[in-house]
C-alpha cells in the first residue's frame, strides 16, 4: 500500500482483499478518493484540478501593458471553465531553510562575537519577521463539466481532458503574464497542497518526504506485495 493510498483513500484491504473504513480515521471523512495524472477524484466522483499560478504586479504595469493584460484576461474568461475559482492562501513566511544555514554558519564560525550575532539574527527572525511577515500562494480551481467532453468516460480520459484545459488556460494567461506553475510529479504537488491544506499547523513543521509515493508501509496488518 503506497503513502498517497494512506492518505487519501482506496481503502485499507483486511485478510479476505475486502475494504474497511475505520471509525473517525481519515479516510472515513476525507472527500477524496484518489489523485490520478494531478486530478483530484472526490468520493461523490467529481474531478478537480488545482493549478498554482505566479501573478504579475498589475500596478507597476504601463497604462499600455495594463489594457493588454485585461484584455488576454477577459479573452480567457470567455473560455473558461463554469466552476472556474481563484483562490488564494495567507500563511507565514518560511524562515526555516534560511535559519538552518545561519545555525550552519554559526557552528564553523570561530569567532566569538560573529558568531554571536549570528545567533542573535536567528532569534530576531524566528521572534519578528515569523510573526510579522506573510507570503501568498494563489491557485485556480476547476471541475469537470459535461461540456468538456472526454475522449471515453473513464477516469483517465476525464483526467486527460482536465490536463487539456490546464493547458489551455497556461496559453492564455500567458498572455497576462501570469505563470501558471507546471510541477514536474503533478500527483506529488496536489497531495502535498491537500496535505498542508488539512494539516495547517503540522504541515509548517513536518513535510512530506521526496520520492512521497515511492514509500510503501505495512499497517493494520497488510504488506506489500
Amino acid at each position: 500500500m503506497t503513502l498517497k493510498e494512506l492518505l487519501v483513500g482506496g481503502g485499507v484491504r483486511g485478510a479476505g482483499g475486502t475494504t474497511t473504513l475505520y471509525t473517525g480515521s481519515i479516510e472515513a471523512w476525507l472527500p477524496i478518493r484518489n489523485i490520478i495524472d494531478g486530478v483530484v477524484v472526490t468520493k461523490d466522483n467529481r474531478f478537480v484540478k488545482i493549478l498554482e499560478v505566479q501573478p504579475v504586479n498589475f500596478a507597476l504595469k504601463s497604462a499600455d501593458d495594463q489594457r493588454d493584460i485585461v484584455a488576454a484576461f477577459a479573452a480567457y474568461l470567455k473560455i473558461a471553465p463554469d466552476t472556474l475559482q481563484i483562490e488564494a492562501r495567507t500563511l507565514p513566511p518560511d524562515t526555516s531553510e534560511y535559519i538552518r544555514r545561519m545555525e550552519e554558519y554559526a557552528r564553523n564560525e570561530e569567532n566569538e562575537f560573529c558568531r554571536e550575532m549570528i545567533e542573535d539574527n536567528i532569534r530576531e527572525i524566528a521572534r519578528g519577521v515569523a510573526a510579522d511577515a506573510v507570503r501568498h500562494r494563489f491557485f485556480l480551481i476547476f471541475q469537470y463539466e459535461a461540456n468538456m467532453r472526454a475522449r471515453q468516460n473513464t477516469v483517465k480520459a476525464i483526467a486527460e481532458r482536465m490536463n487539456e484545459e490546464a493547458d489551455t488556460a497556461r496559453r492564455y494567461l500567458d498572455a497576462c503574464e501570469v505563470v501558471v506553475m507546471e510541477p514536474q510529479y503533478a500527483d506529488n504537488f496536489t497531495l502535498k497542497l491537500l496535505y498542508e491544506i488539512l494539516n495547517k499547523r503540522t504541515g509548517r513543521r513536518v513535510a512530506l518526504p521526496d520520492g512521497v509515493f515511492d514509500m510503501t508501509t505495512v499497517i493494520h496488518g497488510v504488506y506489500e506485495e
